[in-house]
């Protein structure tokens, strides 16, 4: 069990580090291209958030696929199973349940829906404090024009 519990911590880091990384570079461009656009507020805001959302996604698509690469090296996905497939039922806590890990790795699926919830949440904040800065700078932009 405690095995279990390493390998889904270290996945869970991976996980983090690539979210962190990500969450530094979007709240950055975020803020640099409300700052020097030229667009209009309401395009600009469009902008933003569909970029901000999109590299999300992404990132959230790189994590699944850390945990499923995880899932692979430990031998915990059932034979003729996908790993990827598994590993975004997981993370996403969609759970259907048509596959299940090996038994002796039977704890990898909740570290994974746990890790999925918190770097949802942690995307759901950044999203707002993306468009809250967005909104600040347009907001400074209007009363400087």
């Amino acid at each position: 069990m405690l095995l279990q519990f390493v390998v889904g911590a270290a996945a869970c880091i991976c996980n983090i580090a690539i979210h962190a990384l990500v969450m530094l570079v979007v709240v950055r461009v975020a803020q640099g291209a409300a700052m020097t656009s030229r667009l209009g507020p309401s395009l600009l805001l469009i902008t933003i958030m569909v970029a901000t959302v999109s590299v999300l996604m992404i990132a959230h698509g790189l994590e699944v696929c850390v945990w499923a690469l995880t899932y692979e090296m430990a031998g915990a996905v059932p034979p003729d199973a996908d790993a990827l497939y598994f590993a975004f039922v997981n993370y996403t806590t969609l759970g259907y349940g048509d596959v299940v890990p090996v038994e002796r790795w039977r704890l990898i699926g909740p570290t994974t829906a746990m890790c999925g919830v918190l770097m949802f949440g942690w995307s759901t904040a950044v999203i707002f404090e993306v468009l809250r800065k967005a909104l600040l700078e347009v907001a400074r932009a209007e009363r400087t024009s």
